[in-house]
């Protein structure tokens, strides 16, 4: 255990016969006292600011820890949210090719329902034309058969009372 100022004061020496000046080591003693004191304050106040210091030192290491947590709990947040991101972004063309396909499908599909339509009209018109054509020269051939003639040839007798047809209510 180290000496204090208290035990240096009270540090009685023996006499000897050729003994020390009493009064110069005593004032020696007061000196190194005087020393001693201005020492062990100066360690408390050294003591202190150390702890201070420590105190200080280890509130910034909190902080450093807590910011290395905090970069470390962004970095992977960013990292996630990129992954995330990929993977919407790919969820998505999936989704958009997909309606792509089912749009160029659906159209695909309504052309050729529009081009059998189209052909089955066209059939249909053909039908219709050659039909009408049929009921034309059937009509022409009516028109051009000798039996109209014979009408032309017989005279109408000017007492015979013309009588107007009467057409009937119904539909032929």
């Amino acid at each position: 255990m180290p000496l204090t100022p208290l035990d240096i004061h009270n540090k009685d020496f023996t006499r000897g016969f050729r003994g020390y000046d009493e009064d110069e080591v005593n004032n020696f003693l007061d000196q190194v006292i005087k020393d001693y004191e201005i020492i062990i304050r100066q360690k408390k106040e050294l003591e202190r600011e150390v702890n201070q210091l420590n105190e200080r030192l280890g509130h910034f290491n909190s902080i450093e820890t807590t910011l290395n947590k905090s970069i470390l709990v962004a970095q992977e947040t960013a990292e996630e949210v990129k992954t995330n991101a990929q993977k919407e972004s790919k969820l998505i063309i999936k989704e958009s090719e997909k309606n792509a396909d089912r749009i160029i499908n659906e159209a695909l599909e309504k052309s050729r329902r529009i081009n059998i339509e189209v052909e089955d009209m066209k059939k249909q018109a053909k039908v219709f034309k050659t039909r009408l054509r049929m009921l034309v020269e059937a009509q022409l051939d009516m028109i051009d058969n000798d039996d109209w003639d014979h009408l032309f040839d017989t005279e109408i007798e000017e007492d015979i009372p013309i009588e107007e047809p009467q057409y009937s209510s119904q539909n032929s």
